[in-house]
């Protein structure tokens, strides 16, 4: 098959749905930043927009303004992460009632990383919500009209025994209340093919999109990926040699592998896409266009 007659080249984008993640700025320029990836985005019409939850939740406040403000200066659906670390339930469910205060209806429930960094042994908060499955349980008590998304691991969570039992406890979730997951990003799709199989098998139905992240910086990533539980491909490396000097070329080969990446993804009939954006556009925007994505001036 030539590449031009290639299936995921001919996908209308009106059939996909895309979405993209973002963190909450630590800084005023970080957040100049932010908002500009926002607005260079927003145009695509994205089905929905998460702003994360920093370590230990150290980034609640953060959060909190930066799903406000898109509510009150865009038309974007904003979906909140949320984390049991280092709060009680009723500080959890003060956040909450304020999500549903401002609008939000959509909510990201996590366990969350150790307060203490990730590598370290999760203990929950006393008096905390001890899981994601007791948060989204919380969350459903508040309010039953929330959307809630939980997330889902290809390759197996680091703190896990084995995929069979990340995919008994994403069981556990949906029963609690969880609509949709979002996969911790991958580089290699055969591992979220197989992922898929599994959870077809264990009789899941829910939407599971694949986390997308393109290679801002190839080091910084490879750290990320080992700390993450995710593998980073060798041909994917061989790539990026002798290009620690060249961050030009380095940010087209990210473009391009991205781009081989979410062609296969729609080759093989996977219409949700999440991208984690790190709050820049250029690459994310360019894959999106690829795909046939044009600003909505409506």
């Amino acid at each position: 098959m030539s590449f031009g007659n290639r299936k995921s080249l001919k996908v209308a984008p009106e059939t996909l749905n895309i979405s993209y993640e973002f963190f909450p700025p630590k800084t005023e320029k970080m957040e100049q930043t932010l908002w500009e990836s926002i607005k260079r985005l927003a145009p695509l019409n994205p089905s929905f927009v998460s702003v994360t939850y920093g370590a230990g939740g150290s980034t609640r406040e953060r959060t909190h303004a930066t799903v406000a403000r898109i509510i009150n200066e865009t038309k974007l659906k904003p979906a909140a992460h949320l984390t049991c670390v280092s709060a009680t339930k009723e500080e959890v469910n003060e956040v909450i009632r304020s999500y549903k205060e401002a609008g939000v209806n959509h909510i990201v429930a996590l366990r969350g990383d150790p307060a203490e960094g990730v590598g370290e042994i999760y203990q929950p908060t006393p008096g905390g919500y001890e899981s994601s499955v007791e948060l989204i349980k919380g969350i459903k008590e508040i309010s039953d009209d929330f959307d809630i998304t939980v997330s889902a691991y290809p390759e197996k969570h680091p703190e896990s025994s084995s995929i069979d039992a990340d995919i008994e406890l994403l069981k556990q979730k949906i029963d609690a209340g969880a609509t949709r997951a979002i996969t911790q990003f991958f580089f290699n799709n055969d591992h979220y093919y197989r992922y898929l199989e599994k959870i077809e098998s264990a009789g899941i139905t829910i939407p599971i999109l694949p986390g997308i992240i393109p290679i801002l910086n190839f080091k910084t990533m490879t750290k990320f990926a080992a700390s993450s539980g995710a593998s980073i491909p060798d041909w994917i490396a061989k790539r990026f040699e002798g290009l620690d000097d060249d961050p030009k070329t380095a940010r087209l080969v990210s473009a391009a592998i991205a781009v081989e990446q979410v062609l296969d993804l729609l080759d093989h009939e996977i219409s949700d896409l999440h991208f984690y954006t790190l709050n820049r556009a250029d690459l994310v925007y360019a894959i999106c266009h690829m795909l046939g994505f044009r600003p909505q001036t409506t």
